[in-house]
């Protein structure tokens, strides 16, 4: 797809904020980011629309997102991914909102990258059996939807997140650690946030 240098970067500031935030930014928001007018966003917008490149739902604030199947380049650091905060790996700890990234490429060789991808610090060892230890980067995959045995960042009706294996049982939902010396977490009601897609280490210098 033939992209202006500005056009590119508008894709790359709408995935990172849905990334991190959630939520498109607005024109103005945009505008403010490259510093042009609303005017000009709004022309850069119209013309990806029509290349397809991003959907927009009509009559609906902050509703501009990536076309499903449309990969945005970061062409400077492609491996580069929003570190939105650390998970306790024990007891549940307040999420950090961190606006930082952590750069995989300092840690591995290999391409890869979803718009939907983010990671977080582990702190604690309650997941030291599946071998998620304290220090260690997990790299998560923005998701609400996870099935038994999957290892989730879980937000707690306290505020709190955790990372644990998710398990729906008869009346509750079980977050079960993979350490004997830490307890399951039950719960009747949790919000999963994403899954764990990757685990990355440094060692060293």
């Amino acid at each position: 797809m033939n992209l202006t240098p500005k056009q590119l970067r508008i894709l790359q500031l709408i995935r990172d904020w849905r990334v991190r935030r959630g939520y498109s930014p607005t024109m103005q928001e945009l505008a403010d980011e490259i510093g042009v007018s609303k005017v000009t966003v709004f022309e850069h917008v119209e013309a990806l629309i029509k290349k397809g490149a991003l959907v927009r739902e009509p009559n609906k604030a902050r509703s501009l997102s990536i076309a499903e199947g449309i990969a945005v380049p970061d062409e400077s650091r492609p491996l580069r991914f929003p570190l939105v905060g650390k998970i306790a790996a024990g007891n549940p700890i307040e999420r950090v909102a961190d606006m930082d990234e952590i750069d995989v490429g300092e840690f591995i060789g290999a391409r890869m990258g979803r718009e939907s991808t983010f990671a977080l610090k582990v702190e604690g060892d309650s997941m030291r059996d599946e071998g998620i230890l304290d220090g260690d980067f997990v790299l998560i995959e923005r998701t609400q939807v996870a099935s038994n045995g999957d290892k989730v960042v879980a937000l707690l009706p306290d505020g709190s997140t955790t990372l644990k294996t998710f398990y729906k049982e008869d009346d509750h939902i079980r977050l079960q650690p993979a350490n004997p010396n830490f307890e399951p977490i039950r719960v009747k009601y949790c919000q999963v946030q994403g899954i764990v897609k990757g685990v990355v280490r440094k060692y060293g210098r």
